[in-house]
């Protein structure tokens, strides 16, 4: 099993679901790695989306209200940043303003940027995962750094009943190297 080839069957998989739905840049329109993992997903579970990563994560938080399941797609951790106030004081938060009967989540993909074969300088490589762990309280946060990680994270965030989010952090070089 190869790192790329688990994260393709896990969007596929995801992307069968009926309540599922793809959003992000570089979804709907080739322009990352994760793009690739996303070309066999319907079209019409993909929402492109500008750079407006605060507003994607208000937009994916309001529709797992409604009964979605959103795959909110952040190429690298340093995108993610810029919606911290949504996923700290929403997502996270969300427990303590709905209750624990709400059963909606998110499932957040992020990674930390590949540095082979070229490196693309400090802002596109950060890994943020145990910074983001301090300030998140409810939401479950998983590193994939193997191939067969992937896929029964992936499931098991979409599978689970309590009502937390999830972000899954992958690894960029990982997608050409194991």
């Amino acid at each position: 099993m190869k790192y790329f080839d688990e994260l393709k069957k896990s969007m596929d998989w995801l992307g069968s679901k009926n309540n599922t739905i793809f959003l992000g840049q570089a979804v709907a329109c080739p322009g990352t790695a994760m793009s690739n993992t996303l070309k066999d997903v319907n079209k019409n579970k993909l929402i492109e989306l500008p750079v407006a990563e605060e507003m994607q994560m208000g937009m994916s938080f309001g529709m797992s209200l409604d009964g979605t399941i959103p795959i909110s797609i952040y190429p690298r951790w340093n995108f993610l940043l810029c919606a911290i106030n949504q996923l700290v004081n929403h997502v996270d938060k969300k427990k303590f303003m709905v209750g624990d009967n709400d059963k909606s989540k998110v499932i957040i993909r992020t990674g930390i940027g590949s540095v082979r074969p070229l490196h693309p300088q400090d802002q596109h490589v950060g890994d943020f995962t145990d910074a983001i762990k301090l300030m998140c309280k409810t939401i479950n946060i998983v590193r994939l750094p193997e191939p067969e990680d992937i896929f029964e994270a992936y499931k098991f965030a979409y599978e689970r009943d309590d009502g937390v989010s999830t972000i899954l952090v992958e690894y960029g070089d990982f997608y050409n190297e194991k």
